[in-house]
């Protein structure tokens, strides 16, 4: 295969070969199915082609790779969604302006509970658990009883407190009433440990990408009780991200990487490939679970729970349709909303600045522009509104997007950010309304696009 551009081509540069400035990498990752695009780049020679020679790093956890990314050990890396967003603000130990030009997946996450919470809820409410998508009002039936006896609090894991699965579990907490900060404890366990410390334990639940809501599912340990595409079809889950300093200093590198990568998720999201995709990502060196198990929901099954048959679920992971790949600055004014919500951010932004600073459709465009792909002509696109396939015409060309709904039925419009956050009865938020409002008095989004109902 050859896909070097005419870009890389023609350019000659100081700093190495076919113009790139740096040809030698490190990409960080996190063993999880959403790693493919990274994997399959490097293992089917996509990042070779463009003059790259990269090195995968298999990082132990979300906060390894925010380290290292910010001090340079790692020229980039797959990221947590909102991790750029969290970086750029300083939300943790250092403040270091991050960018991502790419989105790597949409969906792959779920929420997985201990056989006996799951038990336990089935007995104060079996018909809240009969239907899915399920709601966690059963849950909060099991947390009610357990105050009333005097009982511990309920431990539920996430992978990062600033992750896309943190807001996807308080998401759901809250459609049902439940506080996350005062009626449960919320602990940080790596992906990989997660089915570890439901064996022995130590939590009663999770919410972590696959395969280890399958793993947990397999050895009879938990039950899924609801996937993130049902929480929100076709959400945000991970970026490809830089520093912005580096992505200044080698910006043919990160185009190369970017062009690389779009090849990649391009390849790993045909149906046909997907197997294959499995038995890539399944090695030791990379995610290091059972085939088998990888090549469930990477081939569009899914099974909530071991005495139940798999569903199919062809969407669970989407790595290109649907503009996935496309950085949505929308996404990024979403994450903020529920910063905002629970209090991480405690002083007023502009949210539309923030989110374009870090979300970079700009430089997306002038690396698929490359590829002849169809390119989305706005930047931002309300959510909620689809509960069925459209079309997105504002593009170079018609592109075919998915469902967009909310479980809760909720719709969000980036043209009103603040408003879509007042709508919360369960919330934490460190900054009054108006005062959000008046650092976001200023021009809103100009390139939303329209879509068809």
């Amino acid at each position: 295969m050859n896909i070097i551009p005419n870009w890389l081509r023609r350019s000659a540069h100081a700093g190495g070969g076919q113009g790139l400035e740096k040809t030698k990498l490190t990409i960080g990752f996190i063993p999880l199915t959403d790693c493919a695009p990274l994997v399959v780049a490097k293992e089917r020679g996509y990042f070779a082609d463009v003059g790259l020679e990269v090195e995968l790093s298999k990082e132990t956890s979300w906060a390894n790779v925010r380290d290292k990314v910010s001090i340079g050990i790692l020229d980039g890396a797959h990221m947590l969604a909102p991790m750029p967003l969290a970086a750029s603000l300083g939300l943790g130990p250092s403040q270091k302006p991050t960018v991502t030009a790419l989105s790597l997946d949409l969906n792959g996450n779920a929420i997985t509970v201990s056989q006996p919470l799951y038990e336990r809820m089935r007995e104060l409410d079996a018909g809240a658990l009969s239907h899915r998508p399920c709601s966690a009002r059963a849950l909060a039936r099991v947390i009610a009883e357990r105050k009333q006896q005097g009982g511990r609090p309920l431990t539920f894991a996430v992978v990062y407190p600033l992750s896309t699965h943190a807001y996807e579990l308080r998401y759901w907490l809250g459609a049902a009433g439940i506080d996350p900060d005062r009626d449960l404890s919320l602990v940080v366990v790596p992906p990989p440990q997660m089915v570890t410390q439901l064996r022995a334990g130590n939590v009663d639940g999770f919410c972590v990408g696959e395969p280890w809501n399958s793993v947990a599912v397999a050895e009879g340990l938990g039950r899924v009780l609801i996937t993130n595409y049902e929480l929100w079809n076709n959400n945000p889950e991970k970026v490809f991200g830089v520093n912005l300093e580096w992505a200044e200093q080698y910006p043919n590198t990160h185009r190369a990487l970017l062009t690389a990568l779009l090849e990649a998720a391009r390849w790993t999201d045909a149906h046909e490939n997907r197997p294959t995709v499995a038995e890539l990502i399944a090695q030791a060196r990379y995610v290091n679970a059972p085939v088998a198990t990888v090549r469930q929901s990477m081939t569009g099954t899914f099974r909530y729970a071991l005495d139940e048959p798999a569903v199919t679920m062809a969407d669970f992971n989407v790595f290109f349709r649907f503009a996935a790949t496309f950085p949505w600055r929308s996404h990024a004014l979403w994450f903020l909303t529920q910063m905002l919500r629970w209090g991480q951010i405690d002083r007023p932004i502009d949210l539309t600045a923030t989110a374009a600073a870090c979300y970079r459709p700009d430089l997306y465009r002038d690396a698929a522009d490359t590829l002849g792909l169809a390119l989305p002509e706005c930047d931002h696109k309300p959510e909620g509104r689809h509960s069925r396939g459209w079309m997105l015409t504002d593009a170079t060309s018609p592109i075919a997007m998915g469902p967009d709904r909310f479980f809760d039925g909720r719709r969000f419009d980036p043209l009103d950010p603040v408003g879509y956050l007042s709508g919360f009865d369960v919330h934490h938020r460190a900054i009054a309304l108006d005062a959000l409002a008046a650092a976001n008095a200023g021009p809103a989004p100009s390139s939303v696009a329209a879509g068809a109902d």
